[in-house]
């Protein structure tokens, strides 16, 4: 009895009974067969795996104690400039992504130092970055899309060619089954998976949100390793700003709004606690397939996008309200 009750207790048990609720919907809301469709779950794959790239570099930054609400403008921001720099500058791919990556990172770890040198709430100081990075991204965009249309001095437009490396990130390979951005979503759950696990600074990670002063107790730069749980989530914020801006073919300095919501609904669904400590990466990687099943579901049933936003949230509390209990 007692390892049964154990069981029930178990997060990735409730995120695998989650998970087959929601499948068991789509069976019964097939939308006239869609939902038996390989399409259907190719598509949602492909649909979700951005903010999926997002919400493994959140799953680290809480476990660590903390939250980051940057993450939707960061990735923003790391999309206008891969696209500026490959589009409008012609750099080469590998040289764009690298200074796309380190901005990324450099928002990351400023959110970090904030909060691990001056004890800024993780609220506060991600809350300023969300503001900070969005208003960079329309800065250095003028406030406009930078997608292949070049406005020349005389008010007309010239049309360049899209970027070799844009149809290669959106591209399907294995005869159209699998997006290539799927691919990026499973390297970045793996790599973070292995970070946690198998790395030392992992380890402190998880001491650094179970006990602060404990970790500090033992040793662990407590500084430090915030700086780097954030910006890891920085990094991954800019490899999903890259694919963002593949998928759309352009940059767009308003995308990643609301992202934010939908990345921390995935990793407290997955089962990862928001008090830090505890969690993994495979949970959150539970928790991507319930929220992306659950909007694909919705959306063939052609219901509307502010019904699933109002969904996600009350998905969130409930999660909250399951992970107090427990």
């Amino acid at each position: 009895m007692t390892s049964v009750r154990r069981l029930f207790r178990s997060p990735a048990f409730r995120a695998c009974l989650s998970l087959l609720m929601v499948f068991a919907l789509g069976l019964v809301f097939n939308a006239d067969g869609a939902f038996f469709s390989w399409g259907t779950h190719r598509d949602m794959l492909r649909q979700v795996s951005v903010i999926g790239i997002l919400a493994c570099g959140m799953t680290v930054v809480i476990i660590s104690g903390g939250i980051d609400l940057s993450v939707g403008s960061v990735l923003g921001l790391t999309a206008v400039l891969f696209s500026i720099l490959t589009i409008h500058a012609g750099w080469h791919p590998v040289l764009a992504a690298a200074a796309t990556l380190a901005g990324g990172l450099a928002c990351g770890a400023v959110s970090g130092y904030l909060t691990g040198r001056f004890r800024i709430q993780p609220f506060i100081s991600t809350l300023a970055m969300m503001v900070f990075a969005r208003g960079i991204a329309k800065w250095i965009s003028a406030g406009q899309k930078i997608s292949t249309a070049l406005e020349m001095p005389d008010g007309s437009y010239r049309y360049v060619p899209v970027p070799p490396v844009f149809d290669l990130l959106s591209a399907r390979i294995a005869g159209g089954h699998i997006a290539v951005v799927t691919l990026i979503l499973a390297a970045s759950l793996l790599l973070c998976g292995i970070f946690l696990s198998r790395t030392r600074t992992g380890r402190h990670i998880y001491a650094l949100g179970g006990n602060e002063e404990a970790a500090r107790y033992a040793g662990i730069q407590v500084r430090r390793t915030t700086v780097y749980a954030y910006a890891l989530s920085g990094v991954l914020c800019g490899v999903a700003g890259i694919c963002q801006a593949a998928q759309e073919l352009q940059g767009d300095p308003e995308a990643g709004s609301t992202y934010e919501l939908s990345a921390i609904a995935m990793v407290v669904i997955g089962g990862t606690s928001l008090r830090g400590g505890e969690g993994t990466v495979w949970l959150t990687a539970l928790g991507i397939l319930i929220i992306g099943y659950l909007e694909k579901i919705l959306s063939i049933n052609a219901v509307g996008e502010e019904t699933r936003l109002m969904l996600t949230g009350a998905i969130i509390v409930a999660a909250v309200l399951f992970q107090k209990k427990r």
